[in-house]
């Protein structure tokens, strides 16, 4: 496969930040009465996210499933292509990429349903040719950044010198919803938050960063129950059983021996989906990777998936796209060899083999 150079990630948030202590607080209000409230709030607690953005404010009746499900998805997905599209102009203003150059444009939008979707609204709205290519994804959620690039990559093998343009969009806080009250479901009320992300996948790099060596994709047998979405009449639920904990465990012997193949034995850096501090502990264990006692938090190959996750929240398919983000902030040494990973529901993974180029070719002059 040709080596796939990925741009800096321009990532979009919405106006409204909401902190952990502010959910705990709505979740107290909204449910009194219910019996494991003390368990829920520490579960909430638990995901380590300190705050998150919203589309919308916390008591927004949008946001809070108190209005009509035709409502909160016409909202959702008016907030989340005003947010693609930011962040899209934005990638194309900073890369000096007219959007007539754009050969195709990869798209992955899970949180609320409409015909055409993102990709075609983007087609519109940033000016792209009309014949430009198009690879829609609406189902993957958690994994629509790392599948996004995945497929990028794919896009430059069968069409070398064609630039790439990967959008990503979720609107997480539609599964805020007030129905909702297992103790599985309060993780979700303190976990997700709203965001796009945006980047250009091209062969000849446009700036330092990220060299896409080899692609993977995984789909987990018998897992299609660990972790779903559902939709009803109060709206959009995100469930998971309990065989979900061990999920990230259960696709590694996969994973690894992928990595073997890429003789890619010795991880020197991670760009790792912060789905969840138990996603991550349990990724660092089977990539062996800061496993040593006392180690600086500063130091560790996944502290930009944990800051992400703590700062920002799980965005979903923006995740990993924001960790790449941070990575260009606080890089690897140059030539050093690492892994892009991301899982979302099915269970389904996504990964690349990557090398950081700190010295590659300037981006051209406008």
């Amino acid at each position: 496969m040709p080596i796939a150079h990925v741009t800096r990630p321009t990532i979009v948030h919405p106006p409204h930040e909401v902190t952990t202590d502010a959910i705990c607080d709505d979740i107290a209000r909204a449910h009194s009465g219910l019996p494991h409230l003390g368990v829920g709030l520490r579960l909430v607690r638990s995901t380590q996210v300190r705050s998150r953005r919203f589309s919308r404010p916390l008591h927004d009746p949008s946001l809070s499933a108190h209005a009509a499900i035709a409502e909160r998805n016409s909202v959702a997905f008016i907030e989340a292509s005003n947010l693609a599209v930011e962040a899209a102009r934005q990638t194309l203003h900073e890369t000096h990429t007219d959007p007539m150059d754009v050969d195709c444009i990869v798209t992955s939008h899970t949180t609320s349903w409409t015909v055409p979707g993102l990709d075609v609204h983007l087609v519109e709205a940033l000016g792209l040719r009309p014949d430009v290519r198009r690879i829609p994804m609406s189902t993957l959620g958690c994994a629509g950044g790392a599948q996004g690039l995945v497929k990028a990559a794919d896009h430059l093998a069968a069409h070398p010198g064609s630039t790439v343009l990967v959008v990503i969009a979720e609107m997480l806080s539609t599964v805020y919803n007030v129905h909702d009250t297992s103790k599985e479901s309060m993780i979700y009320k303190g976990l997700f938050g709203d965001s796009a992300g945006a980047c250009l996948v091209t062969d000849t790099p446009l700036g330092p960063g990220l060299s896409l060596e080899s692609t993977w994709e995984y789909v987990l047998p018998d897992s299609r129950k660990r972790y779903e979405g559902r939709l009803d009449a109060t709206g959009l639920h995100f469930d998971s059983e309990k065989s979900a904990t061990a999920a990230i465990r259960d696709v590694m012997p996969a994973l690894r021996r992928f990595l073997e193949q890429q003789d890619l034995e010795t991880v020197e850096f991670t760009v790792l989906h912060p789905g969840g501090p138990r996603i991550i502990q349990d990724a660092e264990q089977e990539l062996g990777v800061d496993q040593e006692p006392g180690l600086d938090d500063k130091a560790k190959m996944t502290r930009h998936s944990w800051a992400s996750l703590r700062e920002e929240g799980n965005l979903g398919g923006v995740a990993v796209l924001a960790v790449l983000a941070r990575t260009h902030d606080d890089p690897p040494t140059d030539g050093a060899r690492g892994i892009l990973l991301g899982f979302g529901p099915g269970f389904a993974a996504a990964a690349a083999t990557a090398r950081w180029e700190a010295q590659p070719t300037r981006i051209p002059a406008p």
